[in-house]
Protein backbone atom coordinates (compact mmCIF):
# COMPACT_ATOMS: atom_id res chain seq x y z
CA UNK A 1 0.00 0.00 0.00
CA UNK A 2 3.02 2.69 1.30
CA UNK A 3 4.72 1.32 -2.49
CA UNK A 4 1.68 2.56 -4.16
CA UNK A 5 1.08 5.75 -2.47
CA UNK A 6 4.74 6.59 -3.94
CA UNK A 7 4.24 6.48 -7.34
CA UNK A 8 1.83 9.54 -6.27
CA UNK A 9 5.19 11.50 -5.50
CA UNK A 10 6.69 10.35 -8.92
CA UNK A 11 5.41 13.59 -10.99
CA UNK A 12 6.94 15.66 -8.45
CA UNK A 13 10.19 14.15 -8.52
CA UNK A 14 10.51 14.56 -11.83
CA UNK A 15 9.47 18.35 -12.16
CA UNK A 16 12.11 19.37 -9.64
CA UNK A 17 14.45 16.88 -11.18
CA UNK A 18 13.75 19.40 -14.81
CA UNK A 19 13.45 22.21 -13.22
CA UNK A 20 15.47 22.26 -9.92
CA UNK A 21 17.75 20.14 -9.81
CA UNK A 22 19.59 19.85 -13.39
CA UNK A 23 19.41 24.07 -13.23
CA UNK A 24 21.20 23.96 -10.27
CA UNK A 25 24.10 21.28 -12.02
CA UNK A 26 24.23 23.60 -15.07
CA UNK A 27 24.66 26.84 -13.28
CA UNK A 28 27.44 25.13 -11.02
CA UNK A 29 29.17 23.93 -14.57
CA UNK A 30 28.87 27.41 -15.61
CA UNK A 31 30.45 28.99 -12.15
CA UNK A 32 33.22 26.68 -12.19
CA UNK A 33 34.35 26.76 -15.69
CA UNK A 34 35.51 29.76 -18.04
CA UNK A 35 35.89 30.51 -21.39
CA UNK A 36 38.71 31.29 -23.79
CA UNK A 37 37.68 34.18 -25.66
CA UNK A 38 40.42 32.82 -28.71
CA UNK A 39 39.07 29.67 -28.74
CA UNK A 40 35.59 29.84 -27.11
CA UNK A 41 36.55 26.47 -25.63
CA UNK A 42 35.73 26.38 -21.67
CA UNK A 43 38.21 24.73 -18.95
CA UNK A 44 37.77 24.37 -15.58
CA UNK A 45 38.64 27.36 -13.17
CA UNK A 46 37.72 28.68 -9.97
CA UNK A 47 38.19 32.42 -11.69
CA UNK A 48 35.21 33.55 -11.36
CA UNK A 49 34.99 33.45 -7.82
CA UNK A 50 38.19 34.86 -7.45
CA UNK A 51 37.22 37.87 -9.63
CA UNK A 52 34.01 38.69 -7.09
CA UNK A 53 35.73 40.45 -4.97
CA UNK A 54 35.72 43.33 -7.18
CA UNK A 55 31.70 42.99 -6.53
CA UNK A 56 31.73 43.25 -2.63
CA UNK A 57 30.57 46.12 -2.48
CA UNK A 58 27.12 44.86 -4.12
CA UNK A 59 26.48 42.36 -1.98
CA UNK A 60 27.06 44.38 1.06
CA UNK A 61 24.17 47.09 -0.51
CA UNK A 62 22.30 44.18 -1.30
CA UNK A 63 22.49 42.31 2.11
CA UNK A 64 22.07 45.69 4.08
CA UNK A 65 19.59 46.96 2.25
CA UNK A 66 16.86 43.73 2.57
CA UNK A 67 17.71 43.88 5.75
CA UNK A 68 16.43 47.50 6.23
CA UNK A 69 13.38 46.24 4.40
CA UNK A 70 12.69 43.17 6.55
CA UNK A 71 13.39 45.09 9.92
CA UNK A 72 10.40 47.57 8.30
CA UNK A 73 8.38 45.09 7.39
CA UNK A 74 8.19 43.31 10.86
CA UNK A 75 8.29 47.04 12.20
CA UNK A 76 5.06 47.51 10.27
CA UNK A 77 3.69 44.05 9.98
CA UNK A 78 3.48 42.96 13.72
CA UNK A 79 1.36 45.62 15.24
CA UNK A 80 -1.22 44.66 12.02
CA UNK A 81 -0.94 40.96 12.64
CA UNK A 82 -1.74 42.08 16.18
CA UNK A 83 -4.20 44.35 15.92
CA UNK A 84 -6.12 41.82 12.70
CA UNK A 85 -5.98 38.73 15.21
CA UNK A 86 -7.90 40.92 17.81
CA UNK A 87 -10.96 41.73 16.24
CA UNK A 88 -13.94 39.86 15.01
CA UNK A 89 -13.63 37.58 12.22
CA UNK A 90 -15.72 40.33 10.12
CA UNK A 91 -13.04 42.29 10.61
CA UNK A 92 -10.34 40.39 10.17
CA UNK A 93 -11.65 39.04 6.74
CA UNK A 94 -11.95 42.77 5.33
CA UNK A 95 -8.42 43.15 7.23
CA UNK A 96 -6.97 40.19 4.89
CA UNK A 97 -8.74 41.30 1.93
CA UNK A 98 -7.01 44.84 2.34
CA UNK A 99 -3.51 43.05 2.80
CA UNK A 100 -4.24 40.95 -0.10
CA UNK A 101 -5.73 43.69 -2.61
CA UNK A 102 -2.31 44.35 -3.93
CA UNK A 103 -0.80 41.67 -4.43
CA UNK A 104 -3.72 40.93 -6.97
CA UNK A 105 -2.29 43.71 -9.51
CA UNK A 106 1.03 42.77 -11.53
CA UNK A 107 4.17 43.17 -9.57
CA UNK A 108 5.73 45.15 -12.49
CA UNK A 109 2.26 47.21 -12.47
CA UNK A 110 2.44 47.76 -8.93
CA UNK A 111 6.18 49.23 -9.09
CA UNK A 112 5.72 51.01 -12.33
CA UNK A 113 3.28 52.85 -10.59
CA UNK A 114 5.46 53.63 -7.66
CA UNK A 115 7.53 54.86 -10.77
CA UNK A 116 5.21 57.74 -11.34
CA UNK A 117 4.96 58.54 -7.87
CA UNK A 118 8.45 59.36 -6.55
CA UNK A 119 9.80 61.00 -10.00
CA UNK A 120 11.04 64.05 -10.37
CA UNK A 121 7.90 65.09 -11.75
CA UNK A 122 5.58 62.76 -9.76
CA UNK A 123 2.65 62.89 -7.90
CA UNK A 124 4.74 63.49 -4.60
CA UNK A 125 6.82 66.17 -5.97
CA UNK A 126 3.58 68.13 -7.99
CA UNK A 127 2.04 67.89 -4.30
CA UNK A 128 4.84 69.47 -2.68
CA UNK A 129 4.91 72.09 -5.06
CA UNK A 130 1.49 72.88 -4.66
CA UNK A 131 1.94 73.53 -1.20
CA UNK A 132 5.07 75.15 -1.67
CA UNK A 133 7.20 72.95 0.01
CA UNK A 134 9.56 73.49 -3.06
CA UNK A 135 9.84 76.63 -2.97
CA UNK A 136 10.52 77.27 0.94
CA UNK A 137 13.41 74.43 0.10
CA UNK A 138 14.74 76.62 -3.05
CA UNK A 139 14.61 73.79 -4.93
CA UNK A 140 12.70 72.12 -8.46
CA UNK A 141 12.30 68.67 -6.97
CA UNK A 142 13.24 66.53 -4.37
CA UNK A 143 15.17 63.63 -5.90
CA UNK A 144 13.59 60.18 -4.75
CA UNK A 145 13.71 58.05 -7.40
CA UNK A 146 16.88 55.99 -7.72
CA UNK A 147 17.90 56.59 -4.48
CA UNK A 148 18.37 53.84 -2.07
CA UNK A 149 15.07 54.62 -0.19
CA UNK A 150 13.30 53.86 -3.43
CA UNK A 151 14.46 50.65 -3.91
CA UNK A 152 13.48 49.95 0.09
CA UNK A 153 10.41 51.85 0.09
CA UNK A 154 9.40 49.18 -3.09
CA UNK A 155 10.83 46.16 -1.07
CA UNK A 156 8.29 47.08 1.81
CA UNK A 157 5.35 47.72 -0.23
CA UNK A 158 5.52 44.64 -2.31
CA UNK A 159 6.60 41.87 0.33
CA UNK A 160 5.03 43.23 3.42
CA UNK A 161 2.22 40.93 3.11
CA UNK A 162 4.05 38.17 3.49
CA UNK A 163 5.48 39.30 7.06
CA UNK A 164 1.93 39.95 7.83
CA UNK A 165 0.00 36.47 6.98
CA UNK A 166 2.76 34.16 8.78
CA UNK A 167 2.82 36.77 11.90
CA UNK A 168 -1.05 36.99 11.76
CA UNK A 169 -1.96 33.17 11.27
CA UNK A 170 0.38 32.62 14.62
CA UNK A 171 -1.41 34.99 16.20
CA UNK A 172 -4.89 34.38 15.63
CA UNK A 173 -3.95 30.56 16.60
CA UNK A 174 -2.82 31.07 20.47
CA UNK A 175 -4.53 29.35 23.01
CA UNK A 176 -6.94 32.11 24.95
CA UNK A 177 -6.48 30.08 28.03
CA UNK A 178 -2.58 31.03 28.43
CA UNK A 179 -2.98 34.74 28.71
CA UNK A 180 -5.88 34.19 31.20
CA UNK A 181 -3.65 32.30 32.97
CA UNK A 182 -1.12 35.04 33.02
CA UNK A 183 -3.51 37.97 34.32
CA UNK A 184 -4.81 35.45 37.05
CA UNK A 185 -1.18 35.18 38.15
CA UNK A 186 -0.87 38.79 38.46
CA UNK A 187 0.61 40.01 35.23
CA UNK A 188 -0.50 43.06 32.99
CA UNK A 189 -0.89 43.94 29.34
CA UNK A 190 2.56 44.60 28.93
CA UNK A 191 3.76 41.46 30.70
CA UNK A 192 1.22 39.48 28.90
CA UNK A 193 2.43 40.51 25.48
CA UNK A 194 5.92 40.23 26.53
CA UNK A 195 6.04 36.63 28.30
CA UNK A 196 3.42 34.93 26.36
CA UNK A 197 2.31 36.66 23.42
CA UNK A 198 5.54 37.79 21.82
CA UNK A 199 7.77 34.34 22.28
CA UNK A 200 4.64 32.30 21.10
CA UNK A 201 4.71 34.12 17.83
CA UNK A 202 8.40 33.96 17.50
CA UNK A 203 7.80 31.16 15.06
CA UNK A 204 5.61 33.29 12.58
CA UNK A 205 8.21 36.13 12.65
CA UNK A 206 10.68 33.82 11.36
CA UNK A 207 8.59 32.76 8.93
CA UNK A 208 7.79 36.21 7.68
CA UNK A 209 11.58 37.21 7.81
CA UNK A 210 12.62 34.51 5.37
CA UNK A 211 9.86 35.12 3.22
CA UNK A 212 10.76 39.02 3.20
CA UNK A 213 14.37 38.67 3.58
CA UNK A 214 15.04 36.09 0.98
CA UNK A 215 13.00 37.82 -2.45
CA UNK A 216 14.43 41.12 -1.11
CA UNK A 217 17.95 40.36 -1.27
CA UNK A 218 18.18 38.60 -4.98
CA UNK A 219 14.94 41.19 -6.32
CA UNK A 220 16.45 42.77 -9.44
CA UNK A 221 13.04 44.80 -11.10
CA UNK A 222 12.83 46.70 -8.12
CA UNK A 223 15.81 48.13 -7.53
CA UNK A 224 16.27 48.32 -11.65
CA UNK A 225 12.94 50.28 -12.15
CA UNK A 226 12.99 52.42 -8.33
CA UNK A 227 16.49 52.39 -8.47
CA UNK A 228 17.11 53.59 -11.76
CA UNK A 229 19.42 51.04 -12.72
CA UNK A 230 22.45 53.12 -11.54
CA UNK A 231 26.16 51.72 -10.00
CA UNK A 232 25.03 53.18 -6.55
CA UNK A 233 21.59 51.35 -6.09
CA UNK A 234 22.88 47.71 -8.40
CA UNK A 235 21.67 44.63 -6.13
CA UNK A 236 23.04 40.91 -6.98
CA UNK A 237 19.92 40.68 -9.02
CA UNK A 238 20.92 43.54 -11.18
CA UNK A 239 24.72 41.91 -10.91
CA UNK A 240 23.62 38.46 -12.26
CA UNK A 241 21.18 39.70 -14.74
CA UNK A 242 23.56 41.64 -16.36
CA UNK A 243 26.20 39.44 -16.65
CA UNK A 244 23.57 37.03 -18.50
CA UNK A 245 21.60 39.73 -20.28
CA UNK A 246 23.55 43.05 -19.93
CA UNK A 247 26.61 44.32 -22.52
CA UNK A 248 29.15 42.80 -19.86
CA UNK A 249 27.76 39.25 -20.97
CA UNK A 250 29.77 36.62 -19.15
CA UNK A 251 27.29 34.12 -17.79
CA UNK A 252 30.34 31.91 -16.24
CA UNK A 253 30.87 34.99 -13.75
CA UNK A 254 27.22 35.17 -13.58
CA UNK A 255 26.60 31.42 -12.88
CA UNK A 256 29.17 31.97 -10.09
CA UNK A 257 27.62 34.85 -8.07
CA UNK A 258 24.33 33.12 -8.30
CA UNK A 259 25.42 30.46 -6.76
CA UNK A 260 27.58 32.05 -3.71
CA UNK A 261 24.43 34.00 -3.60
CA UNK A 262 21.84 30.53 -3.39
CA UNK A 263 24.55 29.27 -0.84
CA UNK A 264 24.26 32.28 1.77
CA UNK A 265 21.10 32.11 1.17
CA UNK A 266 20.38 29.08 2.25
CA UNK A 267 22.92 29.37 5.09
CA UNK A 268 20.40 32.08 6.40
CA UNK A 269 17.27 29.89 6.03
CA UNK A 270 18.80 27.22 7.89
CA UNK A 271 19.65 29.24 10.64
CA UNK A 272 16.44 31.06 11.15
CA UNK A 273 14.85 27.83 10.77
CA UNK A 274 17.32 26.94 13.81
CA UNK A 275 16.42 29.41 15.70
CA UNK A 276 12.68 28.91 15.12
CA UNK A 277 13.04 25.28 16.08
CA UNK A 278 14.68 26.56 19.69
CA UNK A 279 12.13 28.42 19.89
CA UNK A 280 9.56 25.86 19.68
CA UNK A 281 11.04 23.60 21.97
CA UNK A 282 11.21 26.29 24.79
CA UNK A 283 7.40 27.04 24.60
CA UNK A 284 6.60 23.48 24.79
CA UNK A 285 8.67 23.17 28.05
Amino acid sequence: MRTKRGWFAFPYVIWMALFVVIPILIMAVYAFTVADPDTNLTYASAENFTRMGAYLSVFLRSFWLALVATLVCLLIGYPVSYWMAKEGPQFQRLAMALVMLPMWINFLLRTYSWMSILENNGLLNQLFRAVGLLDLLGVDHIRMIGTPGAVVLGMVYNYLPFMILPIYSVIVKLDGSLVEAARDLGANSSAVFRKVIFPLSLPGILSGVTMVFVPSVSTFAISNLLGGGTQSTMLLGDLIETQFMGGAYNPHLGAAVSMVMMVIVVVCMVVMNHFGEGEEQAVIL
